[in-house]
């Protein structure tokens, strides 16, 4: 059972929707390893250390996973007990070059890293999102409608085909966020909105990181976009709520912030290595994953207390706005409607 979160709030207020997401993938990406078969997904073990944030604080998490960890029997019955037990939703994380089928016109490029999407043919990329979501729905029995794609390396191109798909909830675009040879998030908004317009059931929720002055953020946008620098802002410029990204008191100022300027959602994430100890830099060691998961839940916990919140899985939020209004979707807007270029 989920923790119950208080509910009754003044008159007027409407609660901030604050989902908390993993990316939950194999070991050995904070390395710089991409390998393509052989990947192992131990760190998934480590999961059920997370459920006190869903049945103790009532916040609870969206799981997306990829193809090695669907292909792993040890890995998927942890995310059994997650769902069934503690009320995770499931979704899918697509990394194309461990995903089949495979071609040897897509090895890793000169530096070493993936190809982008933009350079695959469209079968082909078509073609591996086809077999990740059927495993995952052998997995799951019901339809799988939450996505994120891996490395951020999401264009427009991909949002049609995912609605193919059955997604209903996407979340992989990250504002302020533009990398050489892939995609420019930098100016895609804070609030949820319909990419396919609202006669589609289909809503992009971009993870929550915002700038602290967005005058500032235009005109870094306006001076760099197209340099190699742009996306250095993101390190300068900008808040979250992830943990690996800012410290406590960031993420709160963050969520000060995302309130006080009507953002409906908060959308924070980390990946499943970076809680089980050695599996990233971030936690050489038990001690320091136990620090980070103490910041995680006194983060959630002071959220509870200093705003009218609701946790929420990314289908819920999508349901939410897509029931508004007998369907109409009112309750966000249409990409076309919002200002600003970009792969978003």
């Amino acid at each position: 059972m989920l923790g119950a979160m208080n509910t009754r709030l003044p008159a007027g207020q409407t609660p901030l929707r604050v989902v908390v997401s993993l990316d939950v993938e194999e070991e050995g990406l904070f390395s710089g390893r991409y390998a393509r078969q052989g990947c192992t997904a131990e760190n998934v073990q480590t999961l059920p250390a997370l459920a006190p944030l869903s049945d103790e604080l009532g916040f609870p998490l969206t799981l997306f996973c990829s193809w090695a960890v669907f292909s792993d029997a040890a890995a998927c019955r942890v995310l059994e007990r997650m769902r069934d037990r503690h009320g995770a939703e499931i979704g899918c994380h697509l990394h194309h070059w461990s995903t089949p089928p495979f071609d040897e016109g897509d090895a890793l490029g000169q530096d070493g890293q993936p190809l982008r999407t933009d350079s695959l043919p469209e079968g082909l990329l078509r073609a591996r999102l086809e077999r990740l979501f059927s495993l995952a729905r052998g997995f799951q029995a019901a339809p799988v409608e939450s996505f994120r794609m891996g490395r951020w390396d999401c264009k427009a191109r991909l949002f049609p085909l995912l609605a193919e798909l059955g997604v209903r909830a996407d979340s992989s675009v990250c504002p302020l966020r533009a990398f050489k040879g892939g995609a420019d998030h930098f100016l895609a908004p804070q609030t949820p909105y319909w990419p396919l317009g609202r006669h589609v059931p289909f809503l992009e929720v971009p993870v929550t990181q915002i700038p602290v002055l967005p005058a500032l953020a235009r005109a870094w946008h306006a001076l760099g976009r197209g340099r190699d620098w742009l996306d250095a802002f993101h390190f300068a410029g900008a808040l979250s709520a992830n943990p690996f990204w800012h410290g406590p008191l960031a993420m709160r100022v963050c969520a000060r912030l995302l309130r006080l300027r009507k953002g409906p959602v908060l959308s924070l994430f980390w990946h499943s290595t970076e809680t089980a100890a050695g599996r990233s830099p971030h936690v050489p060691d038990q001690r320091s994953v136990d620090r980070k998961l103490a910041c995680i839940a006194s983060f959630l916990a002071w959220l509870k207390t200093a705003m009218p919140v609701r946790g929420a899985t990314l289908g819920q939020v999508f349901r939410d706005a897509w029931d508004d209004g007998a369907g109409q979707g009112r309750l966000y807007p249409e990409r076309r409607d919002l200002p600003g270029q970009g792969d978003w």
